[in-house]
């Protein structure tokens, strides 16, 4: 576990400081709601995501806390399942759907809540109560795109 939180907070450094400190506030803050989720860490060629999940597999991801160089998304796995009155959650896909945190939207947000909770309490398996959250990297990609914006 010691080196999963070494090699996570060495992705997170890669960022920007205010994306790399949002995202690490978006996770604390999940990680006391949902202490007994498993955070599955990926960090891909394209962005760092870490997904809180009921188990050890990307199938049990309910949502995922994603950082790329210039803003944080949530992205939700049953994106397309979730009831969504504020119309916070994009995309087309058939499934997935996400929240960029920009412009005073934070993790806090009623609304923002509101999709999480339903994310995880729809989750199959549930996540297990007596069981304690792991941190697991999952993948490290050995290529990645810039984890900071690029100059104009």
């Amino acid at each position: 576990m010691a080196d999963a939180v070494a090699q996570l907070d060495a992705a997170l450094d890669a960022f920007e400081p205010a994306i790399a400190e949002q995202a690490r506030a978006a996770l604390a803050f999940f990680r006391e709601r949902f202490p007994n989720a498993h955070l599955l860490a990926y960090d891909n060629y394209n962005a760092l995501a870490i997904g809180f999940a009921s188990g050890e597999k990307q199938s049990t991801i309910a949502f995922s806390v994603t950082l790329y160089p210039r803003w944080v998304s949530l992205f939700f796995t049953s994106g397309t399942e979730l009831v969504d009155p504020a119309k916070l959650l994009v995309g087309t896909g058939t499934r997935i759907r996400h929240v960029v945190l920009t412009d005073g939207l934070t993790h806090e947000e009623d609304a923002v809540l509101g999709l999480v909770d339903q994310a995880i309490a729809n989750l199959e398996p549930p996540v297990n109560p007596n069981e304690p959250g792991r941190l697991i990297m999952k993948s490290i990609s050995p290529k990645k795109r810039p984890r900071r914006p690029q100059s104009q």
